[in-house]
C-alpha cells in the first residue's frame, strides 16, 4: 500500500473501519469523547453529492460508508475519522452528508420536518437542527443545509428542496416578510418574500 493510502502513522481505511466496528458494538460510537493523536491525512473524500471516495475510487458498499460516517468528526473547518486510538484527516467537498428525503408530521406551525440522509441518519429540523439557505452571489442559486450532528450539516438535495418550497409559507422574521418553512416550532426562512417570482 502506498503512502497516499496510509496516514502518517500507517493508518489505513481498513484499520479505521476495524476500530469503528469495535467501538460501535454497543450503539453509536462516542466520537465526542475521543481525542486521539493525529495520524495524518487519508486519501478519502466526500463529494458534494455525498459519494465517499477512497484512493479516487467510489466506496460502493453502503454499510462501509455508514460505518465511516459514524466516526466522522468536525474540528473547525476540518473533518476527521476518529477512533479511540487514531485520528485521520479526510477531504469534504461541501457538507459531509446529503439529505435525500424528508417526511412531514403534523401541520402548520406545529409540523415537524424529518430529514433522512444518504447514510440513513434521521433528524428533525428545529432549534437543535436548524435549516439554513445560502445563495450563490453570482447566480442567486440556493444551497440549503440542515444540521445533522456535532456541527456537521447535510446539503438538502434538489428534489427535496423543491418539495419544501412547494409546502413553504410566509412569516415575518426580523421585521421582514420571509418565505420558508416551519418545523418543530421554528420558522426557517429561505428567501425574502418580496423576491419571490
Amino acid at each position: 500500500m502506498d503512502n497516499a493510502a496510509r496516514g502518517a502513522a500507517g493508518t489505513t481505511a481498513d484499520s479505521v473501519a476495524a476500530a469503528a466496528r469495535k467501538a460501535g458494538r454497543r450503539g453509536p460510537p462516542p466520537v465526542h469523547l475521543w481525542n486521539p493523536p493525529f495520524c495524518g491525512d487519508l486519501d478519502m473524500r466526500i463529494a458534494r453529492d455525498g459519494t465517499w471516495f477512497y484512493l479516487g475510487t467510489p466506496i460502493g458498499r453502503k454499510p462501509l460508508v455508514k460505518l465511516f460516517s459514524s466516526v466522522l468528526k468536525r474540528e473547525g473547518d476540518s473533518y476527521f475519522l476518529v477512533t479511540p486510538v487514531e485520528k485521520v484527516g479526510i477531504t469534504v467537498d461541501d457538507a459531509p452528508f446529503v439529505a435525500i428525503d424528508f417526511r412531514i408530521e403534523g401541520e402548520g406551525r406545529a409540523q415537524r420536518v424529518i430529514f433522512t440522509t444518504q447514510v440513513d441518519d434521521e433528524v428533525t429540523a428545529g432549534p437543535e437542527n436548524p435549516i439554513r439557505v445560502t445563495r450563490d452571489p453570482e447566480t442567486g442559486e440556493p444551497a440549503p443545509y440542515v444540521m445533522i450532528r456535532a456541527g456537521m450539516e447535510a446539503l438538502i438535495d434538489r428534489k427535496s428542496f423543491y418539495r419544501l418550497v412547494e409546502i413553504g409559507t410566509e412569516a415575518e422574521t426580523g421585521g421582514v416578510e420571509q418565505f420558508g418553512i416551519w418545523s418543530d416550532g421554528v420558522f426557517f426562512p429561505f428567501i425574502p418574500a418580496a423576491e419571490l417570482v
